[in-house]
């Protein structure tokens, strides 16, 4: 029997496969956000769109391209996964913010401002000073908001996210972390930060990367889903969602494409960090058939049933429909 809800995800950034789609179809993965660029600039990120282009042509039983949450209704009535698009990096925007629209047209709905480093819009988390939005960020986020793409802010630094929730005049996301306090790394979020990010209207998606994990690979489900009922004690179940960050059979060579891109020649460990491959997932989620342990964990810990489905992708759902359209039809729908 089919659970109740839809079942939402995103960002994954596998190394895509009829059986990786064969896996998230069996999981019953309604709607995933997927990343199509970190270090890329503008022409390389159009191929990768190409490149799943190619693959919704190639898997139409399995996978259709995602523009709207209408488009999650289309893929389940049609048995296949609706796929949205993501950036982790403004780098596709190169320094010309008409291509904001551009590839919002190709089928872009996520932009982080920064991945880690100081971008032309903010500061990533790691490094040592956050000036804040810059002033091309401030235009940025305007256009965004605009067109109907949504502020990501994972990799961001705190003063940075902040100013991102205070200007944009549309809810964002940080689509892919955790709460600072139960596992205090420099990606994870501040109360300060999740607050605000609820009271904006906001969501954050928890992170399964175990990177982001308080005892790494050796997290406990119960730990996770505890973490989970803290956060939306302080937040909001209806500011709550999954993202979790699965880079199914990638390589140790996307890390460090991630962390180094082609800014840093030397190759040096980022603090806290260690070498760059990919760490070994907790052995209750290696994959998206493991979403069923996620409902498990959710409900042991005292979640009702409607708010495992809204965590689940309920939530996921409302944010898209009200994030991913033009905001003056935004606007007129709201009024109606």
């Amino acid at each position: 029997m089919a659970e109740p809800g839809f079942l939402i995800d995103g960002p994954q950034y596998g190394n895509w496969s009829e059986s990786l789609f064969r896996e998230i179809r069996g999981a019953g993965i309604d709607g995933l956000h997927v990343t199509v660029a970190y270090h890329e600039d503008f022409r390389e990120t159009v191929e990768r769109i190409v490149d799943w282009n190619r693959r919704f042509e190639t898997y139409p039983s399995l996978i259709m391209p995602g523009r709207c949450a209408a488009d999650i209704d289309r893929a389940r009535a049609s048995g296949r996964t609706a796929i949205f698009l993501g950036l982790q990096n403004p780098s596709p925007i190169e320094d010309d913010i008409g291509l904001v629209e551009i590839l919002h047209t190709l089928g872009v709905r996520f932009m982080q401002l920064t991945y880690n480093n100081q971008s032309l819009l903010a500061a990533g988390c790691y490094e040592a000073d956050d000036a804040g939005i810059t002033r091309m960020g401030r235009e940025v986020i305007r256009e965004m908001n605009r067109v109907g793409m949504v502020v990501d802010m994972s990799h961001s630094a705190e003063r940075s996210t902040l100013q991102a929730i205070e200007l944009s005049e549309r809810p964002i996301a940080i689509t892919h972390a955790n709460p600072h306090a139960w596992h205090p790394v420099l990606r994870n979020k501040s109360a300060t930060v999740l607050k605000a990010l609820a009271a904006s209207g906001g969501i954050l998606g928890f992170s399964l990367y175990a990177n982001h994990l308080a005892g790494g690979a050796a997290c406990t489900l119960e730990s996770f889903s505890e973490m989970v009922a803290r956060t939306a004690e302080l937040m909001g179940v209806r500011h709550i969602a999954i993202g979790s960050d699965l880079g199914q059979d990638q390589t140790d060579a996307i890390i460090k494409w991630m962390r180094d891109g082609r800014w840093n020649k030397s190759g040096s460990e980022t603090p806290g960090l260690g070498k760059p491959v990919l760490p070994p997932q907790p052995p209750w989620f290696c994959g998206s058939r493991d979403f069923p342990n996620i409902r498990a964990g959710l409900r042991n810990v005292g979640f009702a049933e409607a708010d495992v489905t809204a965590i689940l992708g309920m939530n996921w759902y409302r944010f898209y429909a009200a994030s991913f359209g033009p905001a003056a039809a935004q606007r007129s729908q709201a009024a109606r």
